[in-house]
């Protein structure tokens, strides 16, 4: 049998994945400092909401409430015995949605991507989890995610190579295509000091081979542009390239994280990561539904372009990080990919990756 996730990349020039999904449930009640898997039984009509949202705003991938699924982060909660039910139940719900979209509208397709984020835990020499327990961990998550109707395994908001290697050995044992992406940060590194570039060509060390890998979280939608400008610039003929942006710059009002990105600042950073080489493109951070529907209009009417320049990216979307611009200035975008910068990540947490 044909996977889903594959037969539509090959039927078609783009796909658009959701936004974020820990922004979205605090919207709606989550405590900061609450596991959002948990919902996926205490409160299963929000988390299906919520992917509703993202199906009627026009997505082709949405992500399984399990980023933060492995035994490693559930045990800051005390469900490190419930790896198996928490993230069957998160592709169940996923799962639902997608097949009912795609019964009420004929030829459309829907896919279930199962989320898996970091373990918060370094690799050894570092920290002390062994790649032997990184593997067995992300093999735990990846199995249950398949049993519950996942088409491919999205492994997001990496920063570490020996994560991202445990992680795909981990995944594989699942047999489903394998999405991975990292995020880069403050000047553009992730924490553990990948470069875009680096990224792109580490990524075809990997056995198995990812199908697509890309960028997502970071700091903002100008950021994640130039990241992707530079991973592309990378990229050997074929890689499918994701991108996956925070909706703006995050700011405190009133107590609460919100993020400065508007509809149209949204709609612009579509077209300009198309442009410079994104075949997945969709939001992390921040993005709602409102912004999804923004994302959508401009790729369905966006014929990609030239490569934009560092100019333009900050005209549309708004000035870099600290750093990051000095050091993006010397990069050609249409030829060369050394616009390396230096950065960190923050913590995984319940408002990062397609959070």
């Amino acid at each position: 049998m044909t996977n889903r996730f594959l037969q539509l990349l090959q039927d078609k020039p783009f796909l658009m994945a959701d936004g974020a999904t820990g922004t979205n449930l605090f919207a709606a009640g989550l405590m900061t400092g609450d596991s959002p898997e948990t919902w996926n039984f205490l409160h299963p009509e929000k988390i299906t909401a919520l992917h509703q949202s993202f199906v009627d705003a026009g997505s082709d991938v949405i992500l399984t409430n399990s980023f933060g699924g492995t035994r490693h982060r559930l045990k800051l909660h005390g469900d490190q015995d419930k790896v198996y039910e928490i993230n069957k139940r998160a592709a169940e719900i996923a799962r639902a949605v997608a097949d009912k979209a795609m019964q009420q509208t004929p030829g459309r397709v829907v896919i279930v991507a199962g989320s898996m984020g970091p373990t918060g835990e370094l690799f050894q020499p570092l920290g002390a989890l062994t790649e032997e327990d990184g593997i067995a961990a992300f093999e735990e998550q990846a199995i249950a995610l398949r049993d519950g109707g996942v088409d491919v395994l999205w492994i997001e908001t990496m920063s570490a190579r020996e994560e991202v290697a445990a992680a795909v050995k981990g995944a594989a044992k699942a047999g489903l295509p394998i999405v991975t992406t990292c995020s880069f940060d403050t000047n553009g590194r992730t924490m553990m000091g990948i470069t875009p570039a680096d990224f792109a060509q580490f990524v075809h060390t990997l056995d198995p081979k990812p199908v697509a890998y890309g960028a997502n979280c970071g700091v903002g939608a100008s950021d994640l542009t130039a990241t992707i400008l530079q991973m592309a610039a990378a990229a050997q003929p074929g890689d499918i390239i994701v991108a996956k942006g925070n909706c703006g710059i995050p700011f405190y009002d009133e107590g609460k994280i919100k993020y400065n990105g508007t509809p149209e600042l949204m709609g612009d950073y579509a077209k300009l990561v198309r442009d410079a080489g994104a075949r997945i493109v969709g939001g992390c951070c921040g993005t709602s539904p409102e912004h999804l529907k923004s994302i959508r209009a401009s790729l369905d009417s966006h014929t990609p372009g030239e490569k934009p320049t560092l100019e333009v990216i900050t005209s549309k979307l708004g000035a870099l990080t600290s750093g990051a611009e000095a050091s993006l200035s010397g990069h050609a975008p249409a030829g060369g990919g050394d616009g390396e910068r230096r950065g960190r990540r923050r913590r995984a947490s319940a408002d990062d990756a397609s959070f």
